[in-house]
């Protein structure tokens, strides 16, 4: 219920909402990318990205996708299969990944949607494919196998058959971790006194989470949660994209509503 329960609170409060296992996950999964298709030259709007699990985390990453400028096709699964607009019982959010995703009506299980991809985030369960399926996948394939503690692939098979391979583990490299994103955001929204949170501000954090990392390389996309410069530079991000939201967006500083008052009384 985290989508109506989140909706619900943004309409109501005058303060940013931010669902971390929504949002900070898109955001970091963004900025891993982003560097995982520099190590190996593809462009985001040319690929094909299937991503498992069409939950909190999985809706999040696909709609945060759609905002940075969309890919080539963005294929979603869940339990029941591929994600279609023909599919019977979907709800509201399924509905909306259906009617903005599988431009080609595809069809099947997650073995059939990984043909051809090149990528795969996967925020689901483990275990669900091995090096049959990870060899259908398009040449220099990027892996996010984010499952805890057990990843959808062995991380081992992925490495040996995909060009660059993250997890949501400590004990391999490119780990995807949501730290990496909600202190910077919160300090950002807070120094800019912002009174919600757009796609904008989500992605510019991920481009500087990116950006961290100066010469990525196939085991090196994401900084570490250890990184000290992490949080600073997602916060200046967050900061600088609030100057291009609506006015309405941005709480005026206490300094400038008493000068406000001020001149107000003094008019009178």
């Amino acid at each position: 219920r985290c989508f109506e329960i989140e909706a619900r609170l943004r309409e109501m409060l005058d303060i940013p909402v931010f669902h971390d296992d929504q949002h900070g996950t898109a955001v970091v999964v963004l900025g891993a990318l982003r560097n995982a298709l520099r190590v190996v030259g593809k462009q985001l709007a040319e690929c094909k990205v299937v991503v498992s699990g069409a939950g909190a985390a999985g809706s999040a990453i696909i709609r945060l996708l759609q905002s940075n400028g969309g890919t080539g096709d963005v294929v979603a699964v869940d339990i029941a299969g591929i994600v279609h607009r023909d599919r019977a019982g979907l709800d509201d959010n399924l509905r909306w990944i259906a009617e903005h995703t599988n431009a080609e009506g595809a069809t099947g299980t997650l073995a059939d949607a990984l043909v051809g991809a090149d990528v795969f985030i996967g925020v689901s369960a483990p275990n669900l494919f091995g090096e049959r399926e990870l060899q259908t996948m398009a040449r220099d394939a990027i892996v996010f196998a984010l499952a805890n503690p057990d990843p959808e692939i062995d991380p081992a098979v992925a490495t040996a058959h995909a060009a660059v391979v993250a997890t949501g583990r400590s004990d391999y490299p490119n780990q995807i971790n949501n730290v990496l994103a909600f202190p910077g955001v919160f300090r950002g929204l807070l120094d800019a006194q912002a009174r919600d949170i757009t796609d904008a501000m989500l992605i510019a954090a991920s481009h500087a989470i990116a950006d961290v990392v100066s010469e990525p390389n196939p085991s090196f996309i994401v900084p570490s949660v250890f990184d000290a410069s992490v949080a600073p530079a997602v916060a200046e991000a967050v900061r600088e994209a609030t100057r291009g939201s609506p006015t309405d967006s941005v709480m005026p500083s206490l300094r400038d509503a008493i000068v406000a008052c001020q001149g107000g009384c003094l008019a009178r």
